[in-house]
C-alpha cells in the first residue's frame, strides 16, 4: 500500500476542494471523463481494472497522501473505490496540468507510487501464494502509523479488504488466498477471528515468508 507524507497535501498552491466519500463506493469509473486529480487526505482507496468477462485486477492500494485520477487523455483508464471513509482533495484537471508548480508537486508523489507498483509487479510475476499473502500483510503493517511498532514482535492490524478483494489484488483465486491465510494461522504466525477484522501478526516470523527480506 502506498503512503506519502500527509503534509504534501499543502504542497501545491492551486485552488482545491475537499470531498468526502463513505466506504465501498465508486469514486471514479473506468471510461468516464477525467475532470479532477485527487489526493487522499484520510482513508484508503483501491485502484482496479475490469476485463470484458468481469475479471478484476486490483493493482494499487493507496493511503493518505496517495494520488489518483492522473491520465494522459480526457478519460479515466481505471476504477477508484473507497475501502473506508475517505476525505480527498480534488484539483481541477486542466488548471492543474497547466501549472508548473503542481506538475513538480505531483511528480514527487508519483515516484513513491511507481516504486510500489514495481514491487507489486514482482509479487504477481514471481512470488508463491504464501509469499504473496505474507507480503500483503506486511504492506498493512508497514504504514506511517505503525512505524513506532515496526520492530516489535507482535503487532495488531486491521484487515480492511475482503478475501475476494485480496485475491484480486494478489492475482490469486479466492480458494488459494483462503488456504494461504489458513496456513499462516495454523503456523501461529497470524491470529484472527474474522476475515475482515483485527489480526495479530508475529512480524519476525512473517518477514522471511514474504520472499523479500
Amino acid at each position: 500500500m502506498s503512503y506519502v507524507n500527509e503534509s504534501a497535501v499543502a504542497g501545491s498552491v492551486l485552488a482545491a476542494r475537499s470531498v468526502d466519500f463513505p466506504p465501498r463506493v465508486t469514486i471514479i469509473d473506468e471510461g468516464e471523463p477525467a475532470r479532477a486529480i485527487y489526493q487522499i487526505v484520510s482513508g484508503n482507496v483501491m485502484i482496479s481494472k475490469l476485463l470484458p468477462d468481469g475479471r478484476r485486477q486490483i493493482f494499487e492500494l493507496l493511503g493518505p497522501g496517495g494520488i489518483f485520477g492522473v491520465t494522459p487523455n480526457g478519460h479515466h483508464d481505471s476504477v477508484a473505490e473507497s475501502l473506508t471513509e475517505v476525505r480527498l482533495t480534488a484539483f481541477d484537471k486542466i488548471p492543474a496540468e497547466n501549472a508548473s508548480n503542481f506538475n513538480s508537486f505531483i511528480a514527487e508523489l508519483l515516484k513513491i507510487q511507481i516504486c510500489a507498483l514495481h514491487e507489486h509487479a514482482v509479487l504477481l510475476g514471481r512470488k508463491s501464494a504464501v509469499e504473496r499473502v505474507a507480503s500483503y500483510i506486511m504492506e498493512l503493517i508497514e504504514t506511517p502509523s505503525n512505524q513506532a511498532r515496526i520492530n516489535q514482535d507482535l503487532v495488531t492490524i486491521r484487515v480492511i479488504m475482503t478475501r475476494s478483494e485480496i485475491a484480486d489484488y494478489l492475482g490469486l483465486t479466492l480458494e488459494t488466498v483462503s488456504r494461504a491465510f489458513s496456513h499462516l494461522k495454523r503456523s501461529g504466525i497470524i491470529s484472527y477471528e474474522r476475515h475482515d477484522g483485527i489480526m495479530q501478526v508475529h512480524i519476525k516470523r512473517l518477514r522471511p515468508l514474504t520472499g523479500t527480506y
